[in-house]
Order: C-alpha cells, then structure tokens, then sequence
C-alpha cells in the first residue's frame, strides 16, 4: 500500500483539516437516523455513519470548503447503506433468512404505531424514492440539497417524491 501524501496542488496553500470531531459531535444523531431510516437497522446505521466520519477525516485537508463536509457525510451515509444493501442482496441469495432481532430500547420511544406504521411503509419503497423521502421529509432538505446529496437531478428527485407519495399514499390508506 502507498504513503497517502498530504499535500496542497500546486500554487495553492496547504488546507488546514476540518474540525471533524466538533462535526462529529454536532452532525452524528442526524447522520444515524438518516441511516436507521434508510437501512432499516440502528446498529448497522451507526457502523455506516462511523465509516463515513472516517472517510471524511481522511479527506479533511483535500476536501476543499470546510461547508461542505456535511454534504459530503450525508452523501457518504447514503452511498453507505446501498452499498450495505447491494452486498445483503447478494448473500440473500447464498445464505438462509435472518432472524427477527428485538429493536433497540430508544426505538420504543417513537410516538406508537403510526409511526412504525409510516416507517415500515417507507421500508418497502425502492432506495433511491426511500432516500428522497427521508432526504426531504425527515432531514428537512430542499429538492435541490436532496438532488446534490444524492447526486441527481432536481427533476429526478421530484419524480422520486411524486412515486414515493403515490405508493405511501397506498399502503397507508386514509392513515395519512
């Protein structure tokens, strides 16, 4: 394995790093929800916010604008969770079903069964509409924040929502 230089481009003064700790603890609960809403699983959501704080502490001096490490970490925490749920769909196939687990004890502190109503809904949409639901509704972002998070169009992300709305609409009847 190469030594990782840590140097500026040419012309340019070296970077100071990010203060990743302080984003660390200023961003973290967000992060971990935003990855339990996608990925279905607290533990596995920490594990994935934990990778993408490594991530950006190792990129921290080449990052560029300090403003833009939180996108980056929302960007990494969704790639995250595809990249989680390309390999489980890939061993699903080699290995036999999980057993159910018993959720974390801070989950029983969600407001009753409306909400494990919608949150179990939104589990059975596709990725990417899930993650512009959650992106949009539960991180508060703009459709323009959603569609840079993910790196798609803004129009895709409105399409996304559209479908999403559709087919939560569906399965949760009049709930909603």
């Amino acid at each position: 394995m190469g030594v990782m230089i840590d140097a500026a481009p040419a012309g340019l003064a070296a970077a100071e790093p990010l203060d990743v700790e302080a984003l660390f603890l200023r961003h973290n609960t967000e992060l971990v929800r935003l990855a339990s809403l996608l990925a279905g699983d607290r533990g596995r959501a920490e594990e994935i916010v934990q990778d993408a704080f490594l991530g950006l502490y190792r990129r921290s001096r080449s990052l560029g604008e300090p403003h833009a490490a939180l996108g980056y970490l929302r960007r990494s925490v969704v790639n995250g969770v595809r990249s989680h749920q390309r390999r489980q769909r890939v061993a699903g196939r080699f290995l036999p079903p999980r057993q159910q687990t018993v959720a974390p004890a801070e989950d029983g502190a969600l407001d009753g069964a409306r909400v494990t109503t919608v949150l179990s809904a939104i589990a059975t949409l596709p990725l990417r509409q899930r993650a512009c639901i959650v992106l949009r509704y539960y991180e508060g972002l703009s459709d323009s924040e959603v569609a840079a998070t993910l790196g798609i169009a803004a129009g895709s992300v409105k399409t996304h929502l559209s479908r999403a709305r559709a087919a939560l609409s569906t399965r949760l009847g009049d709930e909603t």
